[in-house]
């Protein structure tokens, strides 16, 4: 042993908790390098009480190996942390050092330490409870400290190559991401690069779906037998002003409507479910690549936790796996009452637009041909307000369910609150499309017998032009004010508070001396916290299910999304280096749970995308008229377009005689009959033999539909392995040769 340079003492002194502290008589590194940053305030320096808890935690850090230094300015107290480098020898070992022969000669010094892993190790330590079982997050809610940082240190390259709007469209540095913030933030942005990668030709054959409606805009049969039906009467829809439409006055939307509900709608679901597959294994192969390259590919993450707190205690006891059936249970219900309660929102949504409805109409704010359109675009508005305010119930009911689990581990801990986290918000987000999609308008009854809210007010109807058109216009209001609004106040939020701040303390005397500025511009930065990764992940989630589920009824939600992460790249990159302080560095090998989180949405969207085309859009009705109904049942008419006729045969006829106030309807006196939306019976207005064929029919193609689709995602999924050839004969070879290290450094065996 090196006794001369330095001496281990692994059992420290009573009251010592880290077990490895050295007592050292060679040279230590620049005061200046802090690793860490307390702050204190100093009217605690005028309290008793604190100032002597303050002073305690700090000399126990100072048992276990910290250096600490206090650097005052007229407001605040500064204490920079650090630990010698040597302190870390023990991890090293432990986790560092490459299995080899038991006889290899141990180095002189401990190798050298990366920051962020000093940065880890320190926060580790610091967060650990104390001889009198405080932590610092106790002592900073009970206000002994206000705060605690890592410091930016060496950002300058990161500034100028990666956190510029000018630098948008350049690769993403992520060997330098992942040397300064750690390898859970380069994982994070390497797959958001790939995934706005991946992204394009998405956006691009989403785009060409919808354009190809252009082309058959004025084309369409159907659009021309709606423009020309100045004939045919609609029954009125509303309960106040009611009057008979023409069905030619929707002429606009029909066309508007064939935009996106087109013959290419079904082959671009496929193709949405084929490209989700394809995302994700290719993704798996670059971080199998990425981590083989930081040489992580064989890091375990329960092995690196377990040598922390054998670092910071030696007597640590290993906390077993538990399971509670009845802790299960008790989350499971509170759980299900929460999924009950988005889904009650969405059917308060549901009175919102009813009672919308009939005001709008009373007040005379809009014509009756606008109403249903009004309804639709501030109902959206209303959603996103309750997603805003739900989004932080959730999180605090995902908190106190994981706390009551009692997770062993912190990564245990983080995966959980994920799995329960987004599915509470997934119903927030997707419950009210849920509604439009499959549950609006047909649940109302017919003219004549409606179904009426509290008997009193008439459920709302799908628009004039199909109910497709509403969950477009949803989707687009959402996914719209989700990739501005909230992009905006991502920005713009952190942007002014640190502004404020700025110039509150430039209102004040700043300091000359170059060590306490920039520990006093570090503190002026936005506070982080352990969400603040989390939450981008989760917002990338949630713009993932809306490019993916219901992606048949907009398929322009990809190419939105890929304007949106475009900007989401750089406006996380300047907010992490130049708003917010330093993220504490985590190590991961994956996106963790997010992986399983992004197959569950694949899987979800082959399921909605082939309810929608099944139960609302137009498209089965059309292609059974064509080929079962249609004057082209008997073969092809070169003279006849085979849609012709479908319009009157899509709409059912009501008998004005039949309403019980058709007198109060306007222009009712020559009206004998009108027309309306669904497959009944002119006689008893029951549901007609074509609505069981169709509902058979939409049925089977359902079930041929996610059959083909989840097939062709397996059949992805097999054909491309998610670790490369070449990163697996690597690992192999190095599997190898450490065999052949040991073999050789072994004695030699005697021969038999």
């Amino acid at each position: 042993m090196q006794g001369e340079e330095s001496c281990q003492i692994l059992a420290g002194t009573e009251g010592d908790s880290f077990p490895l502290m050295e007592i050292n008589t060679g040279e230590t590194e620049a005061p200046e390098q802090w690793d860490y940053v307390l702050v204190a305030d100093h009217r605690t320096q005028r309290n008793s009480r604190q100032a002597q808890q303050q002073q305690q935690f700090l000399e126990e850090l100072k048992r276990k190996g910290f250096h600490y230094k206090m650097i005052e300015d007229h407001k605040k107290v500064f204490f920079g942390i650090r630990v010698d480098s040597r302190i870390f020898g023990l991890y090293c070992k432990l986790l560092m050092e490459p299995e080899g022969p038991a006889t290899r000669v141990q180095p002189a010094r401990p190798p050298s330490v990366p920051a962020t892993t000093r940065i880890r190790i320190v926060n580790f330590v610091l967060n650990s409870k104390t001889a009198a079982g405080d932590t610092l997050e106790d002592l900073v809610k009970s206000g002994v400290f206000e705060t605690r940082f890592a410091l930016h240190k060496g950002e300058e390259d990161l500034k100028k190559k990666w956190a510029r709007w000018r630098n948008m469209f350049h690769p993403q540095p992520i060997d330098d991401i992942r040397d300064y913030f750690g390898e859970k933030v380069a994982l994070y942005f390497a797959w958001l690069g790939w995934y706005t990668y991946m992204l394009v030709p998405a956006a691009v054959v989403g785009l060409i779906i919808f354009l190809s409606g252009f082309s058959l805009f004025n084309a369409s049969q159907i659009s021309k037998e709606i423009c020309e039906a100045h004939d045919i009467l609609l029954c009125p829809r509303g309960d106040h002003s009611r009057r008979y439409q023409q069905l030619s006055d929707t002429c606009t939307f029909a066309k508007l409507t064939h935009l996106f509900d087109n013959e290419g709608t079904v082959l671009f679901a496929i193709f949405m479910a084929l490209w989700a597959t394809v995302f994700l294994e290719i993704w798996k192969r670059q971080r199998a690549r990425v981590v083989l390259h930081w040489d992580l590919y064989m890091w375990d993450e329960d092995q690196e936790e377990m040598a922390l707190e054998l670092i910071h205690c030696p007597d640590y006891d290993l906390r077993p796996q538990q399971h509670s059936y009845l802790r299960s249970t008790v989350i499971l219900v509170l759980s299900l009452f929460m999924i009950c309660l988005m889904i009650g929102m969405a059917h308060l949504l549901v009175v919102y637009r009813v009672l919308a409805a009939a005001l709008f109409n009373s007040t005379l704010l809009f014509q009756e041909e606008q109403v249903t359109t009004a309804v639709v675009v501030t109902g959206a508005l209303v959603h996103y307000v309750a997603i805003l305010i739900m989004t932080k119930v959730n999180k605090y009911v995902a908190l106190k369910l994981c706390d009551f689990e009692k997770p062993r581990t912190f990564s245990e801990r983080e995966s959980k609150f994920t799995i329960k986290f987004f599915t509470l918000q997934f119903f927030a987000h997707f419950s009210s499309l849920v509604y439009i999609a499959f549950i609006l308008g047909r649940i109302n009854g017919h003219p004549g017998r409606s179904v009426r809210l509290a008997g009193l007010w008439k459920l709302e109807e799908c628009h004039l032009s199909g109910c497709m058109m509403d969950l477009f216009l949803q989707m687009a209001i959402i996914m719209g004010l989700k990739q501005t609004l909230s992009n905006c106040m991502e920005y713009l939020g952190p942007w002014l508070a640190h502004k404020c701040r700025l110039m509150r303390f430039k209102l004040s005397r700043a300091s000359g001396d170059p060590e306490l500025r920039r520990l006093q511009c570090n503190y002026l930065l936005n506070p982080v916290n352990t969400f603040s990764l989390f939450d981008e992940f989760m917002e990338m989630m949630i713009q993932y299910g809306f490019t993916t589920i219901f992606v048949a009824a907009f398929p322009l939600a990809p190419l939105l999304a890929l304007f949106s992460n475009l900007v989401e790249i750089r406006l996380d990159a300047i907010k992490m280096v130049r708003l917010q302080r330093r993220l504490v560095p985590r190590k991961a090998k994956d996106i963790g749970t997010w992986l399983q989180v992004l197959e569950t949405i694949g899987v979800l969207a082959v399921i909605a995308n082939g309810m929608v085309i099944a139960f609302t859009s137009e498209f089965i009705p059309r292609v059974v008229y064509k080929y079962h109904y249609g004057p082209c049942r008997q073969g092809a008419q070169p003279a006849v377009d085979c849609l012709t006729g479908y319009i009157n045969h899509s709409l059912s006829v009501f008998y004005t005689k039949d309403f019980q106030d058709a007198i109060q309807i306007e222009g009712s006196e020559n009206v004998t009959e009108c027309r309306y939306r669904d497959y009944r019976n002119a006689q008893d207005y029951n549901l007609s033999e074509q609505f069981w064929v169709l509902l058979a029919i939409r049925l089977v193609f359902l079930i041929l539909f996610e059959h083909v689709a989840l097939c062709i995602k397996l059949i992805a999924a097999w054909f491309m392995p998610d670790v490369p050839q070449s990163v697996e004969n690597k690992v192999l070879e190095e599997k190898y040769q450490t065999l052949r290290e040991k073999m050789c450094s072994s004695p030699k065996s005697t021969e038999v």
